[in-house]
């Protein structure tokens, strides 16, 4: 199995590894799905977790979009673009979120 997950998808890992062989080929079937290439699916798996409002899916993306090498500027901007759609408090809170992660 790869590299697992912190927190409580990496509990889910280890407690329903079928599960997870499931939702990691699901992710990387969508992933291959069409032509966005890894670092704009990255970005937008970034903005959509910003958008829902999900903390820990906002920390996911942010250390991962980290460790494939996106600069911490562009990490940031993904959820500037989010005020004028989100408003000013939820890209607030998802700026502090990357924040948790680029500032560890």
């Amino acid at each position: 199995m790869t590299k697992l997950p912190p927190s409580g998808a990496g509990r889910l890992a280890n407690d329903y590894p079928d599960v997870w062989e499931n939702y990691t080929a699901l992710g990387k079937s969508v992933a291959d799905a069409g032509e966005l290439d890894a670092r704009t699916r990255r970005l937008l798996k970034l903005a959509l977790a910003v958008g829902a409002g999900s903390e820990g899916a906002v920390h996911s993306h942010a250390r991962q979009a980290r460790e494939e090498g996106i600069v911490d500027a562009d990490i940031r901007q993904v959820v500037l673009l989010a005020i004028t759609t989100l408003g000013f408090p939820a890209a607030m809170a998802a700026y502090s979120w990357v924040n948790d992660i680029l500032e560890a």
